[in-house]
């Protein structure tokens, strides 16, 4: 039965950022953040449903704010009580936008820093491969990820964030078969 209701849980989170989200690159960008928060909880052994539900999340005010970093997390945490949304998850969605919030040591804060990075590093990968996320190996993701100006917008430093947890290797295979899980959703053959 808990299986039924955390997948319940789940697919309300995922129509509830598409209902928020209308470009589908930012809703492309929370499924895979949301798969590697999975992959991510099951490594550290904390609980997948909740970090997936995170990712899914935790970009939720992103258009609304029009990218105001002022307000990025802020709104989306007041979203998310407002659905009685518990503070487990509308927390990460505040914390996430380090900007505001300063730098948490949480191990769901830095999972979810490093994700939301890596994503768009992956995805700027796949692109450069005819867009088959399939080509993409994790050599070739560690050879971009020493490319400074290569997804620039990718904030290595944040990603360099797991090492607390596991080494820059092992999350990248971990971060790379996650997106390929779900590279069908994300048009990514």
């Amino acid at each position: 039965m808990g299986e039924i209701l955390e997948g319940m849980q789940t697919e309300e989170a995922r129509h509830l950022m598409r209902a928020c989200l209308e470009k589908e690159s930012l809703r492309s960008h929370c499924l895979s953040t949301a798969a590697i928060m999975k992959a991510l909880a099951s490594r550290m052994g904390k609980d997948p449903v909740q970090w997936e539900m995170i990712g899914l999340l935790h970009d939720i005010d992103y258009e609304l704010v029009g990218g105001d970093m002022e307000r990025h997390g802020e709104v989306g945490y007041r979203m998310l009580i407002e659905r009685e949304i518990g503070e487990d998850i509308a927390g990460a969605v505040r914390r996430h936008n380090d900007f505001l919030s300063g730098d948490s040591q949480d191990p769901v804060d830095v999972a979810l820093q490093a994700a939301d990075n890596i994503s768009g590093l992956i995805i700027a990968t796949a692109a450069v491969k005819g867009g088959r996320i399939t080509e993409v190996t994790e050599k070739t993701l560690r050879k971009k990820f020493k490319e400074k100006a290569f997804a620039a917008g990718c904030r290595r430093e944040k990603v360099m964030g797991i090492t607390r947890f596991m080494e820059l290797p092992e999350f990248f295979s971990l971060a790379l078969g996650a997106m390929q899980e779900i590279r069908v959703d994300l048009g990514l053959g």
